[in-house]
């Protein structure tokens, strides 16, 4: 695929992030763009469907046995879960209800976590904002690895251990990196999901919460769902630090497979980020992207080019909010 290194330290960078221009460009080139913004009619419908789907899918499991609780969770439940996780995602970005609903989008989003058993909606919309604004930012973007991370997780068997505890970095790493105070929504998003896994449980045991939680966890590490947390943002080429995806499994993801696009205009939902491609075509077609979130996973754990270390960094100022 081009010019590979082995890395032992990220690679430093000393410009701005792509997208940035590149809005820019395809806005004046394009302005119709603009009228791809704004909300999805559709996701709170589907978002809903899929939560509600999960209810019964407890109900359902209450008296499997556990083998069976852990099947599911990694098959059917999980997946829902991880696509609810995108779909919280798209939401903060205002894309349920629309900027002018910022709120209700807060709170939709915190429906929306109810499945995944562990309250997560108002600590990613927190972050996420800086994963766009400082994309790749020194203790800013806390999507990139620790340097331990980095140093330590270097050979195949660790990488794929690396994998599997992906949710737990994912959660601890904000908070060694870039800690921010506890807002008011976090506490709200964590006693309603708290007290919808109670009343889980005192209906109908504990098997339901543990598919539940369970599902989360499995489908976010060695999972082929799990491979766009590789594929979005890891420099499997030397100079190019954001890739999309264009295959099948867009459709259980809300899009997220087009990231590039989705980082050139985060304000787009998911369902019309196609449509981005479709009029600049000539800005992405020539873009190095995947085909395969499998074969990222199996790229990532045994070529030796490519680890957590594989990531763009860069020192960012940070912006004072008004």
């Amino acid at each position: 695929m081009g010019n590979r290194v082995t890395r032992d330290d990220f690679e430093w960078v000393y410009t701005e992030q792509p997208h940035t221009q590149r809005r820019k460009e395809i806005l004046a080139k394009y302005p119709e763009i603009k009228t791809l913004m704004g909300p999805d009619p559709h996701l709170k419908w589907i978002v809903s469907g899929m939560v509600f789907t999960q209810f019964l899918a407890c109900y359902l499991v209450k008296d499997l046995s556990w083998k069976w609780i852990f099947f599911w969770a990694y098959a059917f439940g999980g997946c829902i879960n991880h696509s609810l996780s995108l779909a919280i995602h798209d939401i903060s970005h205002n894309v349920a209800f629309g900027n002018k609903q910022a709120k209700w989008n807060r709170w939709f989003a915190v429906f929306a976590n109810l499945p995944i058993g562990i309250p997560y909606s108002a600590s990613f919309k927190k972050y996420h904002i800086d994963h766009h604004r400082y994309l790749g930012g020194d203790s800013l973007d806390v999507d990139i690895p620790t340097d331990f991370e980095g140093w330590f997780f270097c050979t195949p068997l660790r990488k794929l251990l690396w994998l599997f505890l992906q949710p737990l970095f994912y959660s601890l790493r904000p908070l060694y990196v870039n800690p921010k105070a506890i807002t008011r929504m976090e506490i709200f998003n964590a006693l309603i999901q708290f007290s919808i896994d109670l009343i889980i449980y005192c209906l109908w045991g504990l098997k339901p919460i543990i598919y539940l939680i369970a599902g989360t966890i499995l489908c976010m590490g060695v999972h082929p769902i799990s491979g766009h947390f590789i594929a979005e943002h890891y420099m499997f080429l030397k100079g190019y630090e954001t890739y999309s995806y264009y295959g099948p499994l867009n459709w259980l993801t809300f899009n997220v497979g087009y990231h590039m696009e989705h980082h050139d205009f985060p304000s787009i939902p998911g369902c019309r980020l196609p449509m981005v491609k479709k009029i600049a075509a000539e800005y992405y077609d020539n873009l190095p992207y995947h085909q395969s979130w499998i074969r990222v996973l199996w790229d990532f754990v045994f070529d030796d080019t490519i680890g957590p270390y594989s990531r763009v960094k860069r020192l960012c100022k940070l912006v004072k909010e008004s």
